[in-house]
């Protein structure tokens, strides 16, 4: 595809300072733009950006006197989405249930659906209007997919669970393996069943690899828009708000109520059965071991307040020679007897 600069400003309704007739052909960042590409910045990166090689940038409204040609805007990130959607070929999917699918009884599907090759929907399960499942999708007996939701390859998704409306889930998760639950009985560890489900709500985007377990009893819940990364564990019994952010390897243990709103960094883990709070920011491989409040920005082992965390982790690289100093004085004052 090719677009003038004078094109792309009226797609995105920009400002354009410059040459209209500059011809863009590709959207690139900062390091990689080149003569045919048009790259954003931000912040920081402005001054960065004043000597790429891309032939024109996406720029605020509020930056003077930039050497290269640009185009204003309200917010850079969102028109660049809009300019890589735009320039990303569009895959090609036939919408339509390939002879190679296995498809069992009473199962329901809406319009416009694209089953691929080697995609099982097992008996009594209903798929919404277009719907795509990639090949070796698995969607078990009595299980629910929403309008509008992309299922990628590999993925299970077992019975009676629930997705949502325009969900995405990448490839080779599971939606719905049995909990974790074992009572232990004179040394033997005896399976508790698993007869719950999850439900998936709109909007939601799950990784690839990402195990969500289904309930004891009732229901796992991923509310409405939030979004999870790749290698994220969450356990039986859980309650995950709207909006939240869970970054790769953060494992949540059964029965844990999040608020909306919340940020996982990578690596964070939680013991179970507690409640955190809404708007909160938990750092990289921060430990939750208690309930936490709304609006909280947490870090460390376990997890408290970040300033605290970072006065301590500073305070820690001196204990060596704190040490050696307390040594030195037991030394002397033993002297002293």
């Amino acid at each position: 595809m090719e677009k003038t600069l004078e094109e792309l400003a009226h797609i995105v309704g920009g400002r354009l300072v410059g040459n209209p007739s500059i011809m863009i052909t590709k959207v690139a960042n900062i390091a990689m733009a080149d003569a045919d590409s048009i790259t954003f910045a931000v912040g920081e990166h402005v001054e960065e950006a004043k000597t790429c090689k891309a032939a024109a940038v996406i720029l605020p409204n509020d930056v003077d006197k930039f050497p290269l040609p640009a185009i204003f805007v309200d917010n850079p990130r969102e028109v660049f989405i809009d300019l890589m959607n735009l320039f990303t070929p569009k895959l090609k999917i036939k919408r339509e249930i390939s002879d190679k699918a296995i498809i069992g009884e009473n199962v329901t599907i809406g319009k416009n659906v694209a089953v691929m090759p080697l995609a099982v929907i097992d008996d009594n399960a209903t798929i919404g209007d277009d719907v795509v499942l990639y090949p070796h999708v698995y969607i078990g007996q009595y299980a629910q997919i929403g309008d509008g939701s992309m299922i990628y390859s590999n993925v299970t998704v077992r019975e009676f669970c629930e997705i949502g409306k325009n969900a995405i889930i990448h490839s080779s998760t599971v939606i719905g393996s049995d909990g974790f639950g074992f009572v232990t009985e004179n040394g033997k560890h005896v399976k508790v069943p698993q007869v719950g489900n999850v439900v998936i709500e709109d909007n939601v985007e799950i990784g690839a690899h990402v195990g969500i377990d289904r309930a004891a009893m009732g229901s796992t819940y991923i509310r409405k828009g939030t979004k999870i990364d790749n290698l994220v564990h969450i356990g039986h019994g859980c309650d995950i708000g709207e909006n939240n952010l869970i970054v790769a390897q953060t494992g949540i243990s059964g029965s844990t109520k999040v608020g909306s709103n919340v940020t996982f960094g990578g690596q964070v883990g939680t013991v179970g059965h507690i409640e955190i709070g809404a708007d909160s920011v938990f750092a990289a491989r921060s430990g939750i071991i208690n309930n936490t409040p709304k609006g909280v920005f947490y870090a460390g082992f376990p997890a408290r307040p970040h300033q605290e965390w970072l006065r301590i982790t500073a305070a820690s690289a001196h204990v060596p020679e704190i040490i050696k100093e307390v040594k030195k004085i037991q030394r002397r004052l033993e002297n002293e007897k």
